[in-house]
């Protein structure tokens, strides 16, 4: 197996961060190179080619060749361990400017998570010159319409046919650039990926540009500010029509980045809160280590819908060893913390109210339309301004107002597919009486009706 050197941080851009924003993207490339040295010497690394029928040999990295659909050239590496579980999950672990996908292999500890949970990794790698993803062009900003994503989406889908992975396990994590992408590919492709995790970042849509620059300088500089709405219309506009489950987004910046600044930290919690159809008032917030403030949005738990986590002081390189392992506790791929049972998939909710002057009742019915057995469940929904729970039956409710959690009791935990269970909790009001409009169980959107 190749030496797998994982370092204790992503590639540092902040000490010229602050004319590099102002630059031409060719300068912004000159003057990370000689800073990405030792990262870079990573894609030196032999990947032995793996034939298009063929699947990949295990704990080594694999490039994989004539993968699909593939409009932008980009290369596909592959990790398999040397165990991997049945039906595996997908990680596509994406790079930063200047970066490969080699380098990405090397410098973060993906591959050896793999080796001790039996998922799969793909590392995507860009070959025109700036080394950059393309998340600026119109063809990359919408589902199916070229570039760089659909190039992404062939990968996942031959390693889907060639490993029988779990499609309904697929995730994306990236940093800078590749942060960037994991953004978009959540947007053009919400019924591929589950959740993603971006690394100093940006919105989805807020890098495009209509003159074929690679760069958005007030993007970089967070200069680009809309509503929830307005951020959450840009994502949908991706993929017109779906009504589908929206991936879970968890999100890292650091306050000091200067190149891609912190004011776009708030504009993707925005954005993903509205996508996910939850509040954007915290539902929790701690400090998991020294510096960091984490805030959750939509449940409490490890696999919120949404997941922020803000680094003080810290710079443009985010990443640090031992992140990865926090992203896969997000997407539900360790086995340790305490992370709710894998999504449910369909699923549908009926509620009832019944208001007076100042209190209602509200009566819900959960149904699971998929075909497996959900053991163990979570109901997240927002409550309307001004109200306020204050008991609840046949489940435990937190926090009281806002972003809430319904979490099963003992004796109702087991859903059968075509089961259904009653929940309700009583609630003061202060004059809006409506009901939640939006349900997800397990972190899966389900219809309302």
């Amino acid at each position: 197996m190749p030496p797998r050197a994982v370092i204790t941080k992503g590639p540092d851009v902040s000490a010229t961060a602050g004319t590099i924003a102002r630059r031409p993207l060719r300068a912004v490339l000159v003057a990370l190179h000689g800073m990405l040295v030792a990262l870079l010497a990573a894609a030196l690394l032999t990947a032995p080619p793996a034939a298009a029928g063929e699947a990949a040999p295990t704990a080594t990295l694999t490039e994989v060749t004539n993968f699909g659909t593939n409009p932008s050239n980009l290369q596909m590496y592959l990790y398999v361990p040397q165990t991997v579980t049945a039906h595996p999950a997908i990680l596509v672990a994406v790079h930063y400017c200047t970066g490969s996908g080699p380098a990405m292999y090397s410098g973060t500890e993906y591959a050896s998570l793999a080796d001790k949970y039996g998922f799969i990794v793909v590392y995507p790698s860009v070959t025109r010159s700036s080394k950059c993803f393309d998340v600026s062009s119109p063809q990359a900003l919408r589902r199916g319409g070229g570039s760089d994503p659909v190039g992404i989406k062939s990968m996942v889908d031959w390693t889907v046919g060639h490993y029988d992975a779990d499609t309904s396990r697929v995730f994306a994590t990236g940093i800078s650039s590749g942060a960037m992408m994991t953004n978009v590919l959540l947007g053009d492709y919400p019924d591929v990926f589950a959740a993603g995790a971006a690394f100093a970042g940006v919105p989805f849509g807020c890098f495009a540009t209509s003159d074929g620059s690679e760069w958005n300088s007030a993007c970089a500089q967070g200069t680009i500010t809309h509503t929830a709405q307005q951020w959450g219309d840009i994502a949908r506009a991706a993929y017109p029509g779906y009504t589908g489950p929206r991936p879970r987004m968890q999100l890292w910046h650091g306050t000091a980045d200067d190149t891609l600044r912190y004011p776009n930290f708030g504009e993707e919690i925005k954005q993903w809160t509205n996508v996910q159809g939850v509040s954007q008032t915290p539902a929790a917030t701690d400090s998991p280590q020294s510096g960091w403030t984490r805030t959750r949005y939509g449940g409490t738990g490890d696999r919120a819908q949404v997941e922020a986590i803000s680094l003080q002081g810290v710079g443009h390189n985010v990443y640090a060893s031992g992140m990865g392992a926090r992203v896969l506790t997000f997407f539900g791929l360790d086995s340790g913390g305490s992370t709710p049972p894998p999504p449910a998939g369909a699923c549908k909710v009926t509620v009832t109210t019944n208001a007076w002057s100042s209190g209602l009742t509200a009566s819900v019915t959960i149904t699971n339309t998929g075909t497996s057995t959900v053991n163990g469940w979570q109901l997240a929904f927002t409550l309307p301004g001004g109200q306020t729970i204050t008991s609840g039956w046949n489940a435990t409710y937190a926090p009281s107002s806002g972003a809430v959690t319904a979490t099963n009791a003992s004796y109702n935990a087991t859903l059968a597919p075509g089961a259904s269970v009653g929940i309700g909790y009583q609630a003061t009001h202060t004059g809006n009486s409506a009901a939640p409009g939006a349900f997800s169980l397990n972190g899966k959107a389900c219809t309302v009706g």
